[in-house]
C-alpha cells in the first residue's frame, strides 16, 4: 500500500507542475536546474514504483510476463506523450487564468485540447487492451486495465483539486 501511495503522490505532483510553476511566475528556464534534474529523479523513481505495484498484482507466469511487458513499457512510453499533451493544455490554462477571467474564446479552446487528451487516452487504453488480450487471458488484461484505470483516477482526482474552476 505504501507504493501506491508513492507512486500516487509522485505523479500528482508531476501533473500539477505545470500549474504551480505557473502561479509561482518563474519564468521558463534555458538549462537544467537541480528542480528538473530533482523532478527527472523523482519521475524514474514513480516508473519503478508503478512498475513494482503492477508486478506484485498481476501474478504473471514467467510465458505472460515476456509478452506483457514489451506491451507495458510501451504503453507507458505512449501515456507519457498524453501526459505531455495534459501537461500543455494544464500551463495553456494556468497561464489564462493568471490573466484574469478567461474569453469565451480561450475557453473554448482549452476545452477541446483536454477533450482531445481524454479521447487520445481513451483510444489509446483500448488499443493496448486488444494488444494485452492477446497476450494475456482476460481476467488478467482486465486486472491490469482496472490497475491503470485505478491510479489514473486517483491522480486526476488530485487534479481536479488543485487546478481552480474556469471564471
Amino acid at each position: 500500500m505504501r507504493s501506491i501511495t508513492t507512486v500516487l503522490l509522485a505523479g500528482s505532483i508531476l501533473f500539477a507542475a505545470p500549474v504551480l510553476a505557473q502561479e509561482a511566475g518563474s519564468p521558463p528556464a534555458t538549462a537544467p536546474t537541480s528542480a528538473d534534474t530533482n523532478m527527472e529523479i523523482l519521475m524514474q523513481k514513480v516508473k519503478a514504483d508503478k512498475k513494482l505495484l503492477v508486478a506484485g498484482n498481476m501474478e504473471l507466469t514467467d510465458a505472460e510476463a515476456k509478452s506483457f511487458w514489451p506491451l507495458y513499457d510501451s504503453y507507458q512510453k505512449e501515456l507519457g506523450e498524453v501526459n505531455q499533451k495534459l501537461g500543455k493544455t494544464i500551463k495553456e490554462y494556468a497561464d489564462a487564468f493568471n490573466k484574469g477571467p478567461i474569453p469565451n474564446d480561450t475557453a473554448k479552446k482549452l476545452l477541446n485540447e483536454a477533450l482531445a487528451v481524454e479521447d487520445s487516452e481513451l483510444k489509446l487504453k483500448r488499443s493496448y487492451t486488444e494488444k494485452i488480450g492477446k497476450v494475456l487471458p482476460a481476467a488478467k488484461t482486465a486486472r491490469y486495465l482496472q490497475i491503470e484505470t485505478k491510479i489514473r483516477s486517483i491522480l486526476k482526482a488530485e487534479l481536479a483539486q488543485q487546478i481552480p474552476l474556469v471564471y
